[in-house]
């Protein structure tokens, strides 16, 4: 059930009216059956391995408390399950074709949201074991946490602190922030159905027939795609938060204008924060982040950044992309933290070419793709893009410039004006977001196409 389909409009309106007209003391179970009814209607099947691994953890978690000196028994356990349900069920066929077992029939669709929801799950029984927290939850308070639907299939992954104590308070329709709610969905909605659709129509011809771009049209392509990206997965996390205000539930930020960094440190501190934050505190930390010798911590921001990106997906071009942000990370470290020019103009432009680069990894299909698409930079440089405009009608291609142009102004003024909206009058505030409704309307994909990150 996709965000951006009629039926989980319809979905959506029954949970809200029936939520905040029954009993309070039944609220989180009736939230809870919801959440699970929203995922069961991807695979009924998915639904069991949630309950399996969330049973597993929620157990992990109650040993640890009640045995303290076997506790790195039961973590292990803990993490060991979560561990092979990935790799069985994300992961299986890339090992297969690694220790040449391809022969196998392995026809399994990757469970939707299973690495954000297991990583949401792990953290909670990590933190026990470092003795963040003494939790007194039942096992369905801990299964609405993990399954909570706005945001379990692909994030923001949120930690218990910030999300657990907010599922069990007491709290009123009168207190829902409707016009945060209603801003955050439909700039969320305009991102995803408006910019990130109609790119798609440029975009996957363009990979498609990688080999044939100029050097020109691939970087523009890597550029393209960056955006797109970025305007489906924060748009889901925009609509994800709006939703969750409509149970008073206020998600953690995801995004903060990554495209106007100016360095890769920077850009990963504004960049899909909820998972790049978990990696460090749970990946980077673990492996003894600052608090070893250099030749270490360099290993350790390899290490770091290649798991994160075979996290993104199972094949060798997501281990590339991760590997060649932790190198540029090192190179930006060593050579160019003290330049004067990456505080300027110039650090943008850096961020933006090589943000879009390292992204043709991530959307090549194969690594004989990869090779193909950055070939292109070693040949023709002619400053044409005939073959990005014949994929498509050229209506997608001048509709998607104009959108990525409208794009950077918003978040241009937002970064640099305190808030432009803000500042404006209620009135031509309202009109700004009600315009933005109706573009969704007028210029909008309602072909229901799925999250990117949905296959992560």
């Amino acid at each position: 059930m996709l965000f951006n389909s009629l039926s989980f409009i319809y979905f959506l309106l029954i949970v809200v009216v029936f939520y905040w007209i029954i009993s309070l003391k039944y609220r989180k179970y009736f939230l809870l059956l919801a959440s699970i009814y929203f995922y069961a209607c991807f695979e009924w099947w998915y639904v069991w391995l949630l309950l399996f691994t969330t049973l597993v953890d929620f157990w992990a978690v109650k040993k640890i408390l009640q045995y303290p000196e076997k506790k790195k028994l039961f973590l292990w356990t803990s993490i060991g399950m979560n561990l092979t349900v990935l790799s069985i069920f994300k992961y299986g066929y890339f090992f297969l074709n690694i220790f040449d077992f391809s022969k196998y029939q392995y026809s399994w669709a990757i469970p939707v949201g299973l690495s954000f929801y297991t990583f949401q799950s792990m953290s909670y029984v990590i933190d026990v074991y470092r003795n963040q927290y003494q939790p007194k939850d039942t096992f369905s308070e801990f299964l609405l946490y993990v399954s909570f639907f706005p945001h379990m299939v692909a994030g923001p992954v949120v930690r218990y602190h910030s999300l657990m104590p907010q599922l069990k308070q007491i709290s009123y329709l009168k207190n829902i922030d409707w016009y945060a709610a209603f801003k955050l969905c439909v700039w969320g909605y305009f991102k995803k159905m408006v910019i990130a659709d109609n790119l798609d129509y440029v975009v996957t011809p363009a990979y498609q027939n990688i080999a044939i771009l100029n050097g020109w049209e691939t970087i523009l392509s890597g550029f393209l795609f960056a955006v797109q990206v970025y305007c489906d997965f924060s748009g889901y996390s925009d609509i994800a938060t709006g939703i969750a205000k409509l149970f008073n539930v206020n998600l953690s930020i995801n995004w903060m204008r990554p495209f106007l960094s100016k360095s890769i440190k920077e850009f990963w501190s504004r960049n899909h924060i909820s998972v790049t934050t978990w990696f460090r505190d749970y990946l980077y930390v673990s492996l003894g982040g600052n608090r070893v010798s250099k030749n270490r911590w360099n290993l350790n921001i390899l290490l770091t950044f290649i798991i994160s990106g075979f996290w993104h997906g199972a094949n060798w071009t997501f281990i590339i992309w991760g590997a060649m942000h932790g190198m540029m990370f090192l190179i930006e470290h060593y050579y160019f933290i003290h330049a004067k020019w990456i505080k300027g103009i110039a650090g943008h432009l850096y961020l933006l070419l090589f943000h879009s680069a390292s992204l043709i990894a991530f959307r090549c299909s194969s690594v004989i793709d990869l090779k193909d698409a950055y070939l292109n930079f070693f040949q023709d440089w002619s400053l044409h893009c005939n073959h990005l405009i014949s994929f498509q009608d050229k209506i997608y291609w001048y509709f998607g410039w104009a959108m990525v142009l409208f794009l950077f102004a918003k978040e241009i003024m937002e970064e640099y004006s305190s808030n432009w909206l803000t500042r404006l009058k209620d009135k031509w505030r309202d009109v700004f977001y009600v315009l933005l409704l109706t573009a969704i309307f007028l210029f909008g994909n309602f072909h229901s196409q799925p999250f990117i990150y949905f296959q992560f």
